[in-house]
């Protein structure tokens, strides 16, 4: 990895191109090395992670609305959206919104965590959406996804946001568009204007992560994919972008992020190095926050040495900076003790999620948020005897460089009313590739049928699972096999024909136009 230095000029002194980090990331895109087996694999896991929670989140309203506004954007050999079968096609930048929104919307899919935060899953609707509608191959396909998940992690790893209460999906623009630079071949010329338009669009703060979070969390990102998609497109037909984005004086980082005394220092992939970041990003066993991932793990097995829950006096979580000011008490958020607060909000208490994984020694996406869940009188009682506290080796392990030692767990310390006290930590998740059972391929495969039980017929499960381990032999213009088909009698299509006017009143050469990228 090559490390750049990343700072604010002020227009006296003017950056050229060479020097600008959307620059540098262009042409860590345009680079054609080929990917590595190991990264190949990876993609295929991920692709089958993204079906599960999508699968499973279809009939949810977040995606049953995102569905809708897609449909009103029809287009003949366009791109597939999730649970409508291969013959239903959009325009790519409305398959990245829906899709990307039945990804997001369980919170479920993989993490990766470093100075900054993210779902580096989020990378592949949009990408898959431009291949599927520019007729691109399944080996296209990955090389696209190795780039995004790679610029997204080195963003990740130098450039905080959320201290600035940015949202993380401002890294997520610049990736998504570098990764579909990847994947159509584009010069770096192109892919250049295409970050910076791209990471101009998609910053915004980070009020949808705070206090009652709102179904916005799962729009966001597939907001941030679906500005992507335009960005390429535009810069394609010529348009450019405000530049130097990043270092501009009056650019993200003087204004939105460290200020113009900010010096970073981002790493990426040397001219020829394989891009082998997604092989640092974890995926979840469980459905919710990354953080709570380890803890969850640990409740399930404290919870089994406890057989009344009203002779617990106090339970204190010792863990790093994140996991206390951002899903624990250090968030001062009341809310994540509000027995009424929306499954949103609760998949960000890390005092309600380790409350009922010690009661019930198991965790489902969805029993586990159920009202009824939540407002178990023992479980609030137990609930609001939660409390966390920020350790500073827990912060140092969670930025730790070294992949062998960074962990995200932490310490619980239950204290019982009779002075006896039960106390455990485990650093990193059961499904870690460090922890006790690490993924494998089977695993993915697991978390998809339990996903797309009872909602996929078995078939369907096989006809996907066969396909999606196919993917790197996938010629042109068969990627929309990767599209699943759920029974019109369990898909939601209340909203689903058309039912937004501006939908209705397109014009046939509106829905065909042949831009840039939207032409195959």
């Amino acid at each position: 990895m090559q490390y750049h230095d990343v700072r604010v000029h002020p227009e006296t002194e003017r950056l050229p191109r060479s020097g600008q980090l959307a620059w540098k990331i262009a042409q860590v895109a345009a680079d054609p090395v080929p990917v590595d087996i190991e990264v190949t694999e990876m993609v295929v896991n991920r692709l089958i992670d993204n079906a599960s929670v999508a699968v499973a989140s279809l009939n949810r309203h977040s995606v049953v609305s995102a569905r809708a506004e897609a449909l009103a954007h029809r287009r003949p050999d366009g791109a597939t959206l999730f649970g409508m079968g291969p013959d239903i096609r959009v325009h790519a930048e409305w398959a990245a919104w829906a899709n990307g929104t039945a990804v997001r919307e369980l919170d479920y899919h993989d993490t990766f965590l470093a100075a900054e935060y993210s779902h580096p899953g989020d990378n592949l609707p949009g990408i898959l959406a431009v291949a599927q509608q520019c007729h691109r191959s399944g080996a296209d396909f990955i090389r696209g996804a190795a780039t995004g998940y790679e610029i997204q992690i080195d963003l990740a790893r130098a450039i905080c946001l959320h201290k600035h209460k940015i949202d993380h999906v401002a890294h997520l623009g610049p990736s998504v568009a570098a990764g579909i630079g990847t994947l159509l071949r584009l010069p770096p010329a192109v892919i250049y204007q295409a970050i910076g338009q791209a990471l101009h669009v998609t910053t915004a703060t980070r009020q949808s992560r705070k206090g009652e979070i709102s179904s916005w969390k799962a729009y966001a990102p597939a907001h941030a994919g679906k500005m992507a998609v335009e960005a390429v497109d535009r810069a394609m037909m010529g348009e450019t972008a405000p530049a130097p984005i990043y270092e501009g004086e009056d650019g993200v980082i003087a204004w939105m992020l460290d200020g113009k005394n900010a010096q970073y220092h981002v790493p990426l992939p040397a001219q020829g190095e394989a891009k082998r970041a997604i092989l640092s990003s974890f995926t979840k066993e469980h459905s919710a926050e990354y953080q709570s991932q380890a803890l969850i793990d640990l409740a399930f097995k404290m919870g089994r040495k406890i057989s009344d829950w009203d002779a617990v006096e106090d339970i204190l979580i010792e863990t790093s900076h994140h996991t206390h000011y951002v899903i624990g008490t250090g968030a001062n958020d009341p809310q994540k003790f509000d027995p009424h607060a929306s499954r949103e909000t609760l998949d960000h208490s890390i005092m309600y999620i380790v409350a009922v994984a010690l009661q019930d020694g198991a965790w489902h996406h969805e029993r586990s948020y159920a009202p009824e869940r939540a407002r178990r009188e023992d479980t609030v009682r137990l609930w609001r005897k939660i409390h966390t506290v920020e350790k500073p080796e827990w912060t140092e392990r969670y930025h730790d460089a070294n992949p062998d030692r960074k962990a995200f767990g932490g310490r619980i310390i239950i204290r019982m009313k009779d002075g006896s006290v039960l106390e455990d930590e485990l650093a990193v998740a059961n499904a870690h590739t460090l922890g006790a059972t690490p993924w494998q391929r089977t695993d993915y495969i697991r978390k998809f049928r339990t996903l797309s039980e009872g909602i996929l017929p078995q078939e369907e499960v096989r006809r996907f699972l066969d396909v999606v381990q196919k993917l790197p032999q996938l010629q042109a213009g068969e990627l929309h096999m990767l599209e699943l088909q759920l029974p019109a009698a369990l898909l939601q299509q209340s909203k689903a024909e058309g039912i937004f006017n501006f939908g209705q009143s397109r014009t046939e050469a509106d829905v065909t136009r042949p831009s840039a990228v939207l032409a195959s």
